[in-house]
């Protein structure tokens, strides 16, 4: 009973800042309202992601809400992971013990081969231990490999609510529902299970500080009949289920979701080497009653526009505070980014024109 008052002081509180930190607009933006940062994977740029350390950097740097993958493990537990396949994020491949469960699948019409959790127990998936995706370019992060395990959801909501009462402020969570359809498929749907989670935490609300994202349209729409937490349609460049560059597109998404997960130069085009003007999207969308929440900026030259990168190397850092500035002063409501405080120190110092 303690848990859930708790949670319903959190929600509360963050029910109460909700009009002045997610309906911003593009003048708002200019008159200093700020987006959410939103931490991918936690600080994924200075920790293994999808770890605890990773998720409590996140909010130590400013982090309004941390975001955890979510897939199942075969006894139905969710489990913290960017993918269910798990040899590029733990030691599993030199684990003898589970040199038997590497497997070739089929995911989303794609061949994978490696470990994947949905042939792992929770049990077995703890005595893993988690390391850095990308060690060539993040060697800082690739340090702390082998000190965290795999977290599960509910840890990471329990991490959250921890932190929400030491510091007096509300974290959020920003479950995406990974590859739902494949995993409905082999009978360890995410839809339900994570609406079982949401309740039994008092998540199961408009207010409550979770948002919900998937790249599938039909996962989302069933999520809508199961819970009243917000739900997000993520979208990449280039080929989607719904064509977000059309009015029409646009308010289809209204339909089944309360905001928009762009890939960020949907936002902010990339033009000629650098960053271009502002998109329509931005505006169709708050037109249609959605908020935009625009993935992933990250601060290593190897991501970044060619004018934006400051010096030779691919793992040096380029001048990832231009892209924050331009999706701030194009509107956006929240921003995803490997690198939480630099997000966070953006939004306050934007340089709009």
């Amino acid at each position: 009973m303690a848990k859930l008052v708790g949670m319903s002081l959190t929600r509360r509180a963050f029910a109460a800042a909700a009009p002045a930190v997610l309906a911003a607009t593009p003048a708002a933006a200019r008159m200093g309202r700020r987006p959410l940062v939103i931490a991918h994977r936690g600080a994924s740029g200075e920790r293994p992601e999808h770890t605890l350390a990773a998720y409590r950097l996140a909010i130590a740097q400013g982090a309004d809400f941390i975001e955890p993958d979510l897939v199942p493990t075969r006894d139905g537990h969710l489990v913290a992971r960017h993918e269910n396949e798990i040899s590029g994020t733990t030691d599993v491949g030199r684990r003898p013990e589970f040199a038997a469960r590497r497997a070739e699948k089929l995911i989303d019409g794609e061949k994978v081969t490696g470990w994947f959790t949905e042939d792992f127990t929770l049990a077995e998936l703890k005595t893993l231990r988690a390391r850095e995706r990308l060690p060539q370019l993040r060697p800082a992060s690739a340090a702390h490999d082998g000190q965290e395990t795999i977290p599960t959801y509910q840890e990471v909501v329990d991490l959250a609510e921890a932190e929400s009462r030491r510091l007096k402020r509300t974290i959020g969570t920003y479950p995406e529902m990974k590859h739902p359809t494949y995993f409905r498929g082999i009978d360890l749907p995410l839809e339900e299970r994570l609406a079982d989670a949401l309740k039994a935490n008092g998540l199961d609300s408009r207010s409550a500080p979770v948002f919900v994202q998937c790249f599938e349209v039909e996962p989302l729409k069933r999520f809508m009949t199961l819970s009243r937490a917000r739900r997000v349609m993520l979208v990449a460049q280039g080929p989607a289920p719904v064509d977000v560059t059309s009015e029409a597109g646009i308010r289809a998404i209204a339909g089944f979701a309360d905001g928009l997960g762009p890939e960020w130069p949907l936002v902010v085009p990339i033009v000629d080497g650098g960053l271009g003007a502002p998109t329509p999207l931005v505006g169709r969308a708050h037109a249609a009653g959605l908020q935009v929440h625009p993935w992933t900026v990250r601060a290593e030259n190897y991501f970044l526009p060619a004018r934006l990168r400051r010096g030779a190397a691919p793992l040096e850092h380029g001048d990832a505070e231009a892209v924050f500035d331009a999706l701030q002063c194009a509107g956006v409501d929240g921003v995803f980014s490997d690198f939480p405080g630099l997000a966070a120190k953006a939004r306050v110092h934007a340089r709009c024109s």
